[in-house]
């Protein structure tokens, strides 16, 4: 192993040791009274499997047959959830060949972020997580069930549904990926209208085109965001079938797979012999081996939150400082959009995870000692997925990368570090992703100019009165504040700004898009400014330093003045009510801080 990597290992067991053996003490004793369903009356049984067919419960009565649990993000609205549709009878027959039983167990919520960016539905966003949470550990509650199967792909969806299996960890469980819609209007066109929108140069109705040629089918949206990041992050973490993350929707691998997921659920299952759960593959050198694959991908800054989130519910304790010294480490191997102007197919095409797992695991960069669904070792995920006289068969990876400028390898990469620092200032302390932003932009000092709301911004921008060096802070978005919206709407009128030549920055308690690109943005920062932070009492004018070279983050005000300055207290009741944002107060009240997970049912000390 890499000593770094072996080190932030070791610190991360040591810091976790009490939590994580209640966590593991706690799934044994629950594990001790499978399977569930012997525990159960008749009369609970009999309601359990009213409305399977008569086989389906001669089979159930018995407890030495397996029952399949389906957790479902299915939408027909979520481009990436669609195909899932059809995924519930693929599974049963999956099932139903190996002697066993898949029942849907629930479904839960999946928000698009893609629909309510800039809009007051992205308010309830980060919050969506967590209710997936507890709608996974609702569908779950039955105790019906010997092994699980997750679907879901998109941002706050795949934490969730973590999250809420990790409280039911003595089961095992497959998360069942839908793949990425096939390319469409390039990355980089894509960005350029949409700049030359918010500069007036072209109309909505063109706008709208280069959108929909963007957006066109069912799957997963193909730039490397936060839906991406997670399919990558799953498959290191051994929760994926080997090569299962970005093979296209409704192609006969990816039918393929999904009978194979739930087969393989199914064989891991008490009944089946299996002695395994999920709480036994989530453990610290997974957590670890997510957070490399996160870092040498330049993936979604959405997981300097969420990730910590699903590593707390297995009893895993991880920080910013861990992401930050595996970042100054590991190598950046990807160049994918907004890295770089490929997709996730091309990325794929080019060896995809199978090959950059290799890499990594040649490299000494992640642990190869690791249970996954699949079995002991994370080397056997160095496969990659193929139909073959209409069978699934599994091939090794390729030795060699099929597109260089896409997809490097670890000992020739595109940069000797990841693409994140953590910021830390009189301002509070923050996260910042650079694997996209050139490196003349890491430092910029120059003056504030402040806003309580995103949608200030674009005015201020078309008045002209941005078109100047500036670090823009857009404050009181924090969970706390409004629920810690992404700004990614924000994104087209600063990279005008740095296109024009001025030297411009973002400082902000909320959150960028998993796409945050090539404007160096300070993002996660705490205090909030509704929570006592210093955010609160910047004044326009005031000179900010966001440094991501020497992890910066200063407002150069003398501490005297900025004592007897009163923090800004704006009307935020706008963010607390309609689009049913008034039932989410509870979240926003009892949230904690983003390097503790953003979550709203427990913090640091529980």
């Amino acid at each position: 192993m890499h000593p770094t990597v072996d080190k932030v290992t070791r610190r991360i067991i040591d810091r976790s040791r009490k939590s994580r053996g209640d966590y593991l003490a706690h799934m044994a004793e629950l594990a001790s009274q499978s399977p569930h369903r012997e525990v159960l009356s008749c009369g609970n049984l009999a309601h359990g499997f009213a409305s399977c067919s008569p086989g389906d419960k001669d089979t159930l009565k018995l407890m030495n047959k397996a029952n399949l649990a389906i957790v479902s993000a299915y939408n027909d609205m979520l481009s990436a959830h669609q195909p899932y549709e059809r995924f519930p009878g693929l599974i049963r027959d999956a099932a139903h060949s190996m002697g066993s039983v898949a029942q849907f167990a629930g479904g839960t919520p999946a928000m698009c972020d893609g629909v309510t960016q800039g809009q007051p539905g992205m308010e309830l966003s980060l919050f969506s997580r967590d209710v997936i949470a507890m709608s996974t550990a609702i569908a779950l509650s039955h105790n019906m069930f010997d092994a699980v199967a997750l679907l879901g792909i998109c941002d706050k969806i795949v934490p969730g549904l973590l999250i809420g299996a990790l409280s039911f960890g003595y089961l095992p469980t497959v998360l069942v990926p839908g793949g990425p819609m096939p390319s469409g209007l390039p990355n980089k066109e894509k960005q350029r209208i949409r700049q030359l929108y918010a500069e007036g140069k072209i109309g909505k109705d063109e706008l709208l085109e280069a959108e929909i040629q963007s957006y066109h089918s069912p799957g997963t949206c193909t730039f490397y965001g936060t839906a991406n990041s997670n399919q990558m992050m799953v498959e290191v973490m051994g929760l994926h079938l080997p090569g299962a993350a970005f093979a296209n929707p409704n192609t006969p691998v990816r039918d393929g797979l999904t009978r194979a997921a739930a087969e393989q659920a199914i064989r891991l299952s008490r009944p089946n012999g299996g002695e395994l759960g999920l709480a036994d593959m989530v453990d610290e050198k997974s957590i670890v081996n997510a957070v490399v694959a996160l870092l040498v991908t330049g993936g979604s800054t959405n997981h300097t939150i969420h990730w910590i989130a699903v590593a707390r519910a297995a009893g895993i304790l991880i920080d910013w400082n861990d992401y930050a010294e595996l970042s100054s480490v590991v190598p950046s191997m990807t160049r994918i959009y907004p890295n770089g102007q490929a997709d996730v197919n091309a990325f794929h095409d080019a060896g995809g995870t199978p090959f950059l797992i290799r890499e990594l695991l040649d490299a000494g960069y992640l642990h190869n000692d690791v249970q996954t669904i699949v079995g002991h070792g994370l080397d056997r995920y160095t496969r990659m997925p193929e139909c073959k006289d209409s069978k699934l068969v599994w091939t090794p990876a390729a030795r060699e990368s099929q597109d260089p400028s896409v997809l490097s390898t670890a000992r020739q990469p595109f940069a000797p570090e990841g693409g994140l620092r953590v910021l830390d200032g009189n301002l509070g302390r923050g996260v910042m992703k650079v694997s996209a932003v050139a490196r003349e932009h890491h430092r910029v000092e120059a003056p504030a100019v402040v806003f309580n709301d995103q949608n200030e911004l674009a005015a201020a921008f078309e008045a002209g009165e941005l078109n100047r060096d500036c670090v823009v802070v857009v404050r009181f978005q924090g969970p706390r504040a409004n629920g810690m919206p992404e700004l990614h709407n924000l994104t087209p009128y600063l990279g005008v700004l740095q296109d024009r030549g001025f030297h411009v920055a973002l400082v902000t308690d909320g959150r960028m898009s998993g796409a945050s690109g090539k404007v160096p943005a300070a993002i996660h920062v705490y205090p909030e400014a509704l929570d006592g932070g210093v955010l609160a009492k910047i004044q326009t004018g005031d000179m900010i330093c966001v440094d991501a070279v020497e992890g910066r983050l200063n407002l150069n005000v003398p501490e005297h003045e900025l004592a007897e300055r009163s923090p800004a207290l704006p009307d935020l009741r706008g963010s607390h009510t309609g689009l049913g944002r008034e039932l989410f107060g509870w979240m926003r009240r009892s949230a904690s801080t983003p390097e503790e997970g953003a979550c709203s049912f427990w913090n640091h000390e529980s």
